[in-house]
C-alpha cells in the first residue's frame, strides 16, 4: 500500500476518533442500585483473588479494578467510556476548547504531521511555523510511523515545557530546528468569512463550550460586512460533534423561536427531554445569550448546510433540525449516523463514567442512530468524482453500535464499496503515486462542494453527484 493510501488510512482514523466526542445533558447522578447478580460477583472477586496470587509477576490491584471497568463499559457500545485521571482531563480539554500545546491545526502527508494552520497567536504562529509545513521529528522521535493521536500527545505537555519540533518547508527545500515553549491554547472552533458579496460562509469545526459566543460573533461580523445578505453556507462537515447545547443554540439561530430542535428518550426519566429553539434549553449553564442582539434576517436568510460522512452527534442534529423544519438545503453526503446522547457521571474528583443514556430524535421523529441524515443534494469530493469518501468509517461499521432496524445487507454493501473504492486507489498509485492528491481545504477557492453550494444559492447549475444511482439505494434506507 502507497504512502498516500497509507495517510487516507490515518486521517479516516482520526475522523472516527473525533466522532466518539459526545453529547451532553445534565443528568444527576442515580443512587438507587438494583439487587446485584450474587454468583457472578462472587466470580469476579475469585479472578481478582487468583491473578493477585497466582499471576507469574505482582500487579498492581488498583490497575487490575480500572481495567475491570473499563473492560465493562467498552462492551456496551462505542461512545461509552471509562474516564480515569488522564482520559478525563482530555476529554474536558477537548470539550472547553483549551489544552496546552503549540497550537497548530494538523493533518497527515506522505506519513508526516502537515501544518494545516498555526492558531493565530500561538507559540507557534509566534515561532513563524506556515501552513503546508511538514513536521519530521518531534524532539529525538521521528515522525514517520506515528499516528496521528501519538503526534499530538506529544506535542501536548505542561505549561512552560520546551518541545523541539524539526521542520520541512517544500517551497524552501530546507529543513530546521524550532523550539517551542508550550501554552495554554484556545481554539477557535469557528471559521467566517465572505466568498462573494452578499454571500458568507461559516464553518464549525466542534461544538464547544465557547462555540455559541463565537458563532454569534462572527455571525455579526459577516453582517456588518455586508448588511443585504443574500445566502449563507454553514460547513459542518468533518465536524464529530460536541455539547448538546451548543448544538441547539445554533440550530436556534436561524428557525423560529421555540421550534423543536431535538428530542431524545431512553430509559431513565432525565433522558426523555425535547429542545427547543428557546434560550431556556440552550443556555443551561446560564450567562446572557449571545443570539439576543444577531440580526433578525438570520431566521429568513437562503441557506445551504454542507454535510459529510464525517459529521457526527451535535453536527447531525443541527442538520436533521434545519432540514427538517424545512430552513435549508443540506448538501454534500450521508452523514455518519451518531444517534446517540452520552451522559458524563463523575465518580470522583478526577475520574467519571461517559454512558449512552438514550437515543436523539430529529423534529420529524427520525432517529439516525446507524444511518445518518440523507442530503436534499448529493456532492462529490471533487469535480472528478469522489476520492477518499467510500474509505472514511461511519456509526454503522464501529464494533457494537447500537442498531437502528435489519443492518446485514446494508453491511455487506457499504463493505463492498470500501473495497472497491480501496482498490481502485491502490491501482492509481501503482500507476502514479502523484495521482491522488490530498483534498483541498475547506473554504478554500479550490473547495468543489463549497463552489456548489454557492451556484444552490444564485440559482446556478450544481454538478450533483455522478452515483445518484447508489445514492437512491441509500436514501431509501433512512426514510
Amino acid at each position: 500500500m502507497g504512502a498516500k493510501l497509507k495517510m487516507v488510512g490515518l486521517l479516516t482514523m482520526g475522523a472516527v476518533a473525533g466522532a466518539l466526542t459526545t453529547i451532553q445533558f445534565t443528568a444527576e447522578a442515580r443512587n438507587s442500585y438494583g439487587p446485584l447478580p450474587l454468583e457472578e460477583m462472587q466470580q469476579l472477586a475469585a479472578v481478582f483473588g487468583m491473578i493477585k496470587t497466582d499471576y507469574v509477576e505482582p500487579v498492581d490491584e488498583k490497575k487490575l479494578i480500572t481495567d475491570a471497568i473499563s473492560g465493562m463499559v467498552a462492551g456496551l457500545d462505542p461512545h461509552s467510556q471509562y474516564f480515569d485521571k488522564k482520559s478525563y482531563k482530555e476529554f474536558r480539554e477537548g470539550t472547553s476548547g483549551r489544552f496546552v500545546g503549540v497550537g497548530i491545526e494538523i493533518g497527515m502527508e506522505d506519513g508526516l504531521v502537515k501544518i494545516v494552520s498555526p492558531i493565530e497567536g500561538s507559540p507557534a504562529f509566534r515561532a513563524g511555523l506556515k501552513s503546508g509545513d511538514l513536521i519530521t521529528k518531534i524532539d529525538d522521535t521521528a515522525v514517520k510511523g506515528l499516528t496521528m493521536d501519538e503526534a499530538i500527545k506529544r506535542m501536548r505537555g505542561e505549561p512552560n515545557t520546551k518541545v523541539v519540533l524539526t521542520i520541512f518547508r517544500k517551497n524552501e527545500n530546507r529543513s530546521f530546528p524550532a523550539t517551542i515553549t508550550r501554552e495554554e491554547i484556545h481554539v477557535q472552533s469557528v471559521k467566517a468569512k465572505m466568498i462573494e458579496p452578499g454571500y458568507g460562509w461559516i464553518r464549525i469545526t466542534q461544538f464547544q463550550d465557547r462555540t455559541v459566543d463565537d458563532f454569534a460573533r462572527k455571525l455579526d461580523e459577516l453582517f456588518k460586512q455586508n448588511p443585504q445578505m443574500k445566502g449563507l453556507v454553514l460547513d459542518l462537515r468533518n465536524d464529530p460533534g460536541g455539547l448538546l447545547e451548543s448544538a441547539v443554540a445554533v440550530a436556534a439561530t436561524f428557525l423560529p423561536a421555540n421550534a423543536v430542535v431535538v428530542s431524545t428518550n431512553g430509559q431513565i426519566p432525565e433522558s426523555k427531554a425535547t429542545f427547543r429553539a428557546t434560550p431556556d434549553d440552550y443556555l443551561r449553564r446560564g450567562g446572557s445569550d449571545p443570539l439576543k442582539k444577531l440580526p433578525a434576517a438570520l431566521k429568513s436568510v437562503p441557506m445551504v448546510v454542507l454535510v459529510n460522512e464525517g459529521s457526527a452527534s451535535a453536527s447531525e442534529i443541527v442538520a436533521g433540525a434545519l432540514q427538517d423544519q424545512k430552513r435549508a438545503t443540506l448538501m454534500g453526503a450521508q452523514t455518519f449516523g451518531k444517534g446517540s446522547v452520552q451522559t458524563v457521571r463523575p465518580l470522583s474528583a478526577e475520574t467519571a463514567l461517559k454512558i449512552t443514556t438514550a437515543r436523539y430524535y430529529t423534529p420529524s421523529g427520525r432517529s439516525i442512530q446507524a444511518k445518518g441524515i440523507v442530503p436534499d443534494v448529493w456532492l462529490d469530493e471533487t469535480a472528478e468524482g469522489n476520492v477518499f469518501a467510500a474509505l472514511r468509517t461511519r456509526e454503522a461499521d464501529l464494533d457494537k453500535h447500537l442498531a437502528n432496524g435489519p443492518e446485514a445487507k446494508e453491511d455487506a454493501d457499504r463493505e463492498k464499496a470500501r473495497e472497491e473504492a480501496r482498490q481502485k486507489l491502490e491501482e492509481q498509485l501503482a500507476k502514479d503515486k502523484n495521482s491522488v492528491k490530498p483534498l483541498p481545504e475547506f473554504g478554500s477557492t479550490d473547495d468543489f462542494q463549497l463552489t456548489q453550494a454557492l451556484n444552490q444559492l444564485q440559482g446556478k447549475p450544481v454538478m450533483v453527484s455522478k452515483n445518484m444511482s447508489e445514492r437512491k439505494a441509500d436514501a431509501s434506507t433512512v426514510h
